[in-house]
């Protein structure tokens, strides 16, 4: 009997118990695991008698609830309502109100028993009855696509509310790629970015200077790395894909120069007061992000801005303080919570009390909706204030980098990275703690990546709850991070369809599977992509099952190819022109070594160094791998002409050179894939790495800058031929592949 229930659960909660590995081979998933996670999803699996008694409460709450929390349907397919009702009110006259976002009523009116019975079930000696009302597509048709509300009624009693999301059948694609163009752009951390005039850090000024100059060497994109919202309190924890909040900006990109009120008399003689141009100076010379001392400098000068614009705005009716307000209430409760999140970190910060997350929060400030956690929003008004002060001119900032891209050519602009979780400690989760589940990460098998696996520090959602709130949580992270830019990179895609679970105290390779509802988060992702028009990339990498690939293509999402792991089975790689067209491909990622560091080994090598390869055997292994690698890497070069004969064909004579490096860029330039991405280290021939994965405190993850100026880099005329060759060569593949 328990095992029954066991199994009956861990199919309705969508763990796996079976996938197929990296490998391509068969894999379990124990059962030991399987009951650890419904346990954390809050099953008593130890006690048969209360585990009866949970499914079959849960089971009852669900009959007696009339209508689902939400329905998502495609606009053209049929829909249809699935509502409850105990048998005797089912010849009743019902009917259900559907309010448009813009406000317009329709109603459908029914009797349950003339619509279509789909099941039934006794709770209490009572027989409840489900139906499925079809909505009339004159009704549907009026409707549009969108995010509308729903009502039941019996007769003129409301008996539920519900949300009903009509969505397109794919994302959103420019009609020029559709079309058959090609286009290459540059794939930047955001941070890394060195200029004559930045705070010692990457801002949304230089963002906007890369993004014109790009457009005049034939770039169509910028591709950024998250720049979520991270912890202002806490700068060293500063890993774009752990943030505090995937909906709002990491304030230190704000151009504190670009600021209104920061030419004023009184700032001009605080940053004299302050030494800061010296100061500024060292943070602009170090070659490492040097997060604390940007934090420390920019916070100071930010308040400083702050204060003058309170005074001189917002402390009376302004055209500036209408605008705050907007922004202010169309963010509500997220950035509401978000900004009181950080007053109160940084005031125990200040205290000397433990800060870096909530865990380690007094208990009466441990959840967002605590009494406490009110009066201290009421009592510290003002720096609420400030924090979301920072969040409105980031995005004003954001804004006008992504508009100057357009203008200046670029067809799809910016585009940004979604982590694909929130760290443990994150105002995300704070403010919504039902949602997540806190004693679990995300992660990934044992993959070619990862030969151990790998555990994210990432909370879950849990996906049942996630459907009770409507799914209100991932349209606002969608519509957020495709405000006002071109395109939308998923970092690890699969989560839309399953998520590796793994305890906190587990090993990474002893995970679960946890499916998510792939159709639905799909449609809305489709309906999010069409109203910001940007186009969508699943970054697909790892252990990947054929069922998410094709419906990521069907959607309309673009796959993202590596050149490094696009390998026959011979070893081989294929030729660029042989990847698919909906997809973008680039030669290495924010993960990998550059492609000086892969040629030279310098991962390894560095790899060895920090102790990631304890078997000296298997790392032995991987040189010999990548020695082979690379000389098929050559046989393709030649094979295509990418390189020329001054290049030796022999592996053993060959180091990476400017003409093996610009001739792997030139090469990937003539492939079918709609979407080149080049990173500007390769452009600056660079060997160290942004991030090793697998490490901690063993490498300064993160904090690499770049190592000339912008200024610099677009004043090169060896990097304007290289720009020049590959325009020329994306246009060459455009016409090969039209049609």
């Amino acid at each position: 009997m328990m095992s029954d229930l066991l199994t009956h659960l861990v199919e309705q909660r969508g763990i796996g118990t079976e996938f197929i590995d990296a490998w391509g081979k068969p894999a379990a998933i124990s059962r030991e695991n399987q009951e650890k996670l419904l346990k954390t999803m809050g099953y008593p699996v130890d006690d048969e008698a209360s585990l009866i008694s949970f499914i079959e409460n849960e089971a009852a709450l669900e009959w007696l609830t009339p209508l689902n929390a939400v329905y998502v349907f495609r606009l053209r397919a049929e829909v249809s309502v699935i509502m409850r009702c105990a048998i005797a009110d089912a010849a009743l006259a019902h009917s259900i109100k559907i309010t448009t976002e813009q406000g317009a009523k329709h109603t459908v009116k029914f009797v349950p028993v003339d619509s279509i019975l789909t099941a039934s079930q006794d709770i209490d000696d009572v027989e409840w009855q489900q139906y499925s009302v079809v909505i009339p597509d004159s009704i549907i048709s009026e409707l549009g696509l969108g995010y509308h509300k729903v009502a039941l009624y019996k007769g003129r009693k409301k008996l539920a509310a519900s949300s009903l999301i009509l969505a397109p059948q794919r994302c959103f694609i420019p009609k020029e790629i559709e079309q058959g163009k090609k286009l290459w752009g540059y794939s930047v951390q955001l941070y890394c970015l060195r200029s004559e005039r930045n705070w010692g850090i990457g801002d949304f000024r230089d963002l906007r200077y890369l993004a014109e100059q790009a457009a005049k060497l034939g770039a169509d994109f910028i591709g950024l790395n998250p720049i979520h919202q991270l912890y202002p309190a806490n700068p060293d924890a500063c890993s774009p894909y752990g943030p505090s909040s995937r909906r709002w900006l990491n304030y230190l990109y704000i151009d504190v120069e670009g600021l209104a009120c920061f030419d004023s008399r009184a700032m001009q003689q605080w940053m004299k007061d302050e030494n800061v141009e010296q100061k500024l100076v060292s943070l602009r010379g170090e070659s490492w992000v040097n997060y604390e001392g940007v934090a420390e400098l920019k916070l100071a000068a930010l308040r400083q801005v702050f204060s003058l614009f309170q005074h001189t705005y917002l402390n009376k009716q302004s055209k500036q303080k209408k605008l705050f307000d907007a922004f202010i209430a169309d963010g509500g409760e997220s950035l509401q919570g978000l900004a009181i999140f950080e007053a109160l970190q940084m005031h125990l910060k200040e205290q000397n009390k433990e800060y870096w997350g909530w865990p380690v929060f007094p208990k009466q400030y441990q959840s967002a909706d605590m009494p406490a956690v009110k009066r201290f929003a009421r009592k510290y008004s003002d720096d609420v204030l400030f924090f979301m002060f920072l969040q409105w001119q980031a995005q004003i900032q954001f804004d006008a980098a992504s508009k100057a891209a357009t203008d200046a050519g670029m067809l799809i602009g910016l585009y940004r990275d979604l982590a694909v979780g929130v760290s443990d400690g994150s105002a995300e989760i704070w403010s919504n703690k039902e949602l997540y589940c806190t004693d679990v990460s995300v992660g990934a098998p044992p993959d070619i990546l990862g030969p151990l696996g790998q555990k994210w520090g990432l909370p879950p959602m849990d996906p049942a709850v996630l459907v009770n709130q409507q799914y209100q949580p991932i349209i606002d992270m969608f519509s957020s991070n495709m405000k006002a830019s071109g395109a939308l990179r998923i970092d690890h895609a699969m989560a839309l369809l399953r998520l590796w679970w793994v305890h906190n105290e587990d090993d990474a390779s002893e995970g679960v599977y946890v499916n998510y509802p792939v159709d639905d988060l799909l449609a809305i992702l489709a309906l999010e992509s069409q109203r910001n028009q940007s186009l969508v990339i699943g970054e697909d990498l790892g252990t990947v099952p054929d069922a998410i690939r094709e419906k990521l293509q069907e959607n309309g999402v673009y796959s993202y190819r590596v050149f490094f792991f696009e390998q026959a089975e011979d070893g081989g790689f294929f030729s660029p022109s042989h990847y698919p067209e909906q997809s973008m491909a680039t030669l290495t990622t924010h993960d990998m070594p550059t492609l000086i560091g892969y040629w030279h080994c310098d991962d390894l090598n560095l790899g060895r160094e920090l102790g990631l390869y304890p078997d000296e055997e298997v790392l032995q292994t991987l040189f010999d791998s990548r020695h082979e690698n690379k000389q098929h890497i050559l046989d393709t070069l030649h094979g295509h002409h990418a390189i020329s004969d001054d290049v030796s064909r022999d592996v053993n004579y060959v180091g990476m050179s400017r003409s093996l490096n610009f001739g792997m860029q030139k090469h990937m330039a003539t492939g079918s894939s709609a979407l080149l991405s080049l990173q500007l280290e390769d452009w600056l021939e660079m060997d160290k790495p942004v991030n090793i994965p697998g490490t901690f405190n063993e490498y300064p993850n993160w904090k690499r800058k770049l190592s000339q100026n912008l200024e610099e880099i677009f004043a090169r005329h060896e990097l304007q031929s290289l720009a020049s060759e590959l325009t020329d060569r994306r246009k060459k593949a455009s016409q090969q592949h039209k049609g």
